[in-house]
C-alpha cells in the first residue's frame, strides 16, 4: 500500500517571525499515523494543541492563520503556509510542531528552509495507507470585477498540477514569468518551487509596519521591491520567483484540508483567503470529492509513491 509519513527523529530550528519580529524555536516532532499536524503552543501556561484543518484557519490577511476551533480570539499561529507547503512537498502526513510563539518563523522567506529541516530528521514510512482527497467534481470561486477579479478553481486530475497567473501590475514584477504550472508528481517540488521567496513592495511597508506587520521582514527573508526594480543584490532565484512564490503558497494554504489533494488547481491572482474559500466551497459539497487510498502502490499517480531523496 502506498504509506503515510513521518519523521524519523526530533529537529529544531530558530528564527524570527516575519510579521512579529518575535523570535521563535520550532520542535518537529514524530507522530503516530492518522494524527496529521498539529502545531502544540508550548509557550502558554497549558500547551495547547491546534490542528491544521480547512476549518481551523481563522485569519488570512497576509498569511494563513490557524486557531482552536477556527476562533480569531483562541491561541493561534500565523504564517503556516511555507511550512504546510514543505511538509505538502515531501509527502509529510503526521508531525506535531512544538512552537514557542505564535508565528511560524520565516527563515529564508521560502519553503526551501523547511524542506531542508525535515529531510535532515529522515522520512519515516508508518503503517496505515495513505489518505489523499480526490476532487470529483469542478468547483471554482470568484472575488471582484474588471481589475480586480480572482479567482480560483479545483478540477479532479489523476494527481495534483498547479497553475498559476499573476497581474501585479508593476514594471519589475511584469518583466518575469506571470504563468507558472506545475507537476506535484513531477519530483521537483524542492528544485522548482520550494527556494521561491515571498516578496513585497517598499511602498507598502511603512504602512504596514504602522500596523504592527513585517516587523521581522527584511532582504534576507523576502524579495523587496521599489517602484522600478529588485533591490535585493542577489537578484531572483528564479526568472519567475514571483509567480512560484505564488504557487508555493496555494500549495500550503491546500495542505491544511488536511490530506494531499488529487485535484488540478488554477489560481488567477488569488491568494489565502480566496484559496480556504475554495476549500470551504469544496467541503461543503460531500458530492464533489471523495477520500481514497491505494492498497497496491503501483496504481497510485505517478511520483507520490517515491519518498523525496535526501537533500
Amino acid at each position: 500500500m502506498l504509506q503515510q509519513r513521518t519523521l524519523k527523529s526530533l529537529t529544531r530550528a530558530v528564527g524570527v517571525g516575519m510579521h512579529s519580529g518575535q523570535k521563535v524555536e520550532l520542535t518537529l516532532r514524530p507522530a503516530a499515523a492518522d494524527t496529521g499536524i498539529v502545531f502544540r503552543r508550548v509557550d502558554l501556561a497549558v500547551p495547547v494543541d491546534i490542528p491544521v484543518r480547512f476549518d481551523s484557519v481563522s485569519d488570512t490577511r497576509m498569511a494563513s492563520t490557524i486557531s482552536v476551533g477556527g476562533d480569531p480570539g483562541a491561541p493561534k499561529v500565523q504564517t503556516i503556509e511555507h511550512f504546510m507547503s514543505a511538509c505538502c512537498g515531501l509527502g509529510i502526513d503526521n508531525l506535531v510542531v512544538d512552537i514557542t510563539a505564535d508565528e511560524v518563523p520565516i527563515l529564508d522567506g521560502s519553503a526551501a528552509s523547511f524542506v531542508f529541516l525535515l529531510q535532515s530528521a529522515g522520512i519515516a514510512l508508518q503503517d496505515r495507507p495513505k489518505r489523499f482527497l480526490r476532487v470529483k467534481q469542478t468547483v471554482e470561486v470568484r472575488q471582484g470585477e474588471g481589475k480586480r477579479l480572482m479567482w480560483a478553481r479545483l478540477e479532479p486530475c489523476n494527481g495534483f498540477k498547479l497553475s498559476f497567473e499573476i497581474d501585479f501590475d508593476h514594471p519589475a514584477v511584469d518583466a518575469t514569468g506571470q504563468r507558472v504550472s506545475f507537476d506535484m508528481g513531477s519530483g521537483r517540488y524542492k528544485r522548482d518551487i520550494a527556494r521561491a521567496r515571498t516578496f513585497g513592495f517598499t511602498k507598502d511597508v511603512e504602512a504596514m509596519r504602522s500596523r504592527g506587520l513585517t516587523l521581522g521582514g527584511s532582504m534576507d527573508n523576502a524579495i523587496v521591491v521599489d517602484d522600478s526594480r529588485v533591490l535585493n543584490a542577489g537578484g531572483l532565484r528564479y526568472d519567475d520567483e514571483f509567480a512560484k512564490h505564488k504557487i508555493l503558497d496555494a500549495i500550503g494554504d491546500l495542505y491544511n484540508v488536511g490530506h494531499p489533494m488529487l485535484a488540478q488547481y488554477t489560481g488567477f491572482k488569488s491568494g489565502h483567503a480566496l484559496n480556504n474559500l475554495l476549500l470551504r466551497e469544496l467541503l461543503s459539497r460531500p458530492e464533489a470529492w471523495e477520500i481514497v487510498s491505494f492498497d497496491d502502490a503501483s496504481r497510485a499517480p505517478a511520483g507520490f509513491a517515491e519518498l523525496a531523496p535526501a537533500w
